[in-house]
């Protein structure tokens, strides 16, 4: 069985899972099982030798019942198009947990970003929203940054679609600098949304967040972020991990230090008082919380049994495979899943959205008050299905987003 296919088939297992609870209507599943647009291209790019090299790029849109589809574009050397095709479904159950009017999409480019160079970039970046801009647009298909992309690549894809169109367009995509229609609290939008969910089940779980332990399972954007928040919540950061290797340290480090450093140095080896630790190492440290926040498939069946943290909270969409959900399951470890602990990222993009379609620009407290709201809110439906249904975290979250999902499919005419 290839990569692709795997990845795919977590999304229809989690589907399954939650269909079989709410016994559902046939007509829906199969809606919900397949995408309704995927789109591959070719992209031309004059690198800096001046060779013309051939990029492959993907954009997926897997239903947009709610309303027009969102989701990032990542570049990275391993995209595949059922990669694609599994995180654009993720982010149409994201969307319709939160309530927000978004169908899900993704995208990604096949490179390896690291090894180019600005320029190259730039036109890379501008010859793919070339290829998909037929399929996009702030009414149709809104794209906003991923893995390796950034402010920078989001101001280029916005510029390119402008020129493309004739008219200034900033609501094509979210993720932007503040200057050009961005919106205050983008850039911790996941982090936040995940210290919201996590405070809100500590409440439940009677979790003292004074001293909880946490480690942080890829400490880029998400994952520094959420370091900060939950530190901030009087929580201690005892490991953390990036692409160059962990460390650790029981006695703590500071989130806010630790940044620094890694700005500073460019890794997190040598911060003062760690002591290096492997990635196997750092996800089975025994610890309160646990926050993987790198690529998918990170926890699975070969370390699930090992797991000794009290609580998930999933930063990346699709850490967890469902073999590994239902160890962790059996270990009573309570598993806060990425389509609601990670959807403050999508939440503050719609609130970029609606900015950047009146043209009207909200502070930030507003942004975060509003950001909180909808999580709490989230959170609460998404408990009350688990007391109710009895099922854990995840499955009752695919049950709530899947119930809103279908009564906008009916009232559309899509089923019966």
């Amino acid at each position: 069985m290839s990569k692709e296919f795997k990845i795919y088939e977590v999304v229809l297992k989690q589907l399954d899972d939650a269909a079989t609870e709410l016994n559902l209507d046939p007509q829906v599943k199969a809606l919900l099982k397949e995408p309704v647009r995927s789109l591959s291209v070719a992209v031309p790019v004059r690198m800096d030798n001046g060779s013309v090299r051939v990029f492959k790029g993907f954009r997926c849109q897997h239903n947009d019942a709610l309303g027009p589809t969102k989701g990032g574009i990542r570049f990275h050397p391993q995209v595949e198009q059922a990669e694609v095709q599994a995180l654009a479904a993720w982010m149409t159950f994201k969307c319709s947990l939160v309530g927000i009017p978004y169908g899900g999409a993704k995208g990604g480019v096949l490179c390896n970003p690291k090894e180019m160079s600005k320029g190259e970039l730039e036109r890379l970046s501008r010859g793919f929203i070339q290829a998909i801009s037929p399929i996009i647009g702030p009414d149709k298909d809104i794209p906003a940054p991923d893995v390796y992309t950034d402010a920078q690549v989001m101001s280029w894809f916005m510029d390119e679609f402008s020129k493309i169109k004739g008219v200034n367009t900033p609501g094509l995509v979210t993720g932007k600098p503040l200057v050009i229609g961005g919106s205050y609290g983008r850039d911790s939008a996941t982090a936040r949304g995940l210290m919201y969910t996590v405070r809100e089940a500590a409440k439940e779980l009677d979790m003292d967040l004074n001293d909880a332990t946490v480690v942080v399972q890829g400490y880029g954007n998400a994952g520094n972020f959420s370091a900060k928040f939950l530190q901030e919540l009087g929580a201690k950061l005892i490991a953390a991990n990036d692409s160059s290797g962990g460390i650790y340290n029981p006695d703590g480090m500071d989130a806010f230090e630790l940044k620094k450093y890694k700005d500073e140095h460019g890794e997190l080896h040598g911060f003062p008082g760690s002591k290096d630790i492997s990635n196997e190492e750092l996800l089975t440290l025994e610890c309160d919380i646990l926050v993987p926040a790198a690529m998918e498939n990170q926890i699975n069946e070969k370390n699930a049994h090992n797991i000794k943290a009290k609580m998930i909270a999933e930063a990346a969409n699709g850490p967890t495979t469902p073999e590994a959900d239902k160890i962790l399951n059996e270990k009573g470890v309570i598993v806060l899943p990425d389509v609601l602990a990670n959807a403050g990222g999508v939440t503050v993009s719609y609130f970029e959205w609606v900015q950047n379609m009146y043209n009207y620009y909200w502070d930030k407290e507003e942004i975060d008050n509003k950001l909180e709201k909808i999580m709490v809110n989230a959170f609460k439906r998404t408990h009350e299905k688990h007391k109710t249904a009895g099922v854990p975290y995840r499955v009752a979250a695919y049950m709530v987003s899947i119930e809103r999902l279908t009564e906008a499919m009916r009232a559309r005419g899509w089923v019966e």
